[in-house]
């Protein structure tokens, strides 16, 4: 059971971090202004800069490892939990996530000064 809540709290960061890097730029383009909300912002930005520090590390993400010490490889897996095991782990080198997470990270850097986010109540960017 707790594996099983370790890997939707995985995928729900997963989820997190691909919708800002889509939601961002759309909503900027769209002039929608809780896309510059800075606590937001700020959060997707750490999200994503601990996922490349992690990766350029060698390490694996530390919610693959809570998940793979939790899990017993003797119980069979609910089927929507499988789905999701499946979307989220391949089978590649760390070297093709590191590269791609590094990529990501600098991307998100980008939108950073591309759509700054704003200090609340201040009407500047930061």
């Amino acid at each position: 059971m707790a594996a099983t809540l370790i890997l939707a709290l995985h995928f729900g960061v997963i989820v997190f971090n691909v919708a800002g890097c889509v939601l961002i730029p759309l909503g900027a383009w769209r002039r929608w202004r809780w896309v510059h909300e800075f606590w937001w912002r700020l959060a997707h930005l750490l999200s994503l800069a601990v996922v490349a520090l992690q990766a350029l590390l060698g390490r694996a993400c530390f919610l693959t490892i809570w998940q793979g010490d939790l899990s017993g490889h003797s119980q069979a897996q609910p089927l929507i939990a499988g789905w999701i095991n499946h979307l989220i782990y391949w089978p590649l080198p760390l070297a093709v996530f590191a590269t791609g997470y590094v990529v990501v990270f600098a991307y998100v850097v980008a939108l950073w000064f591309r759509v700054p986010p704003h200090w609340r109540g201040s009407g500047r960017s930061r």
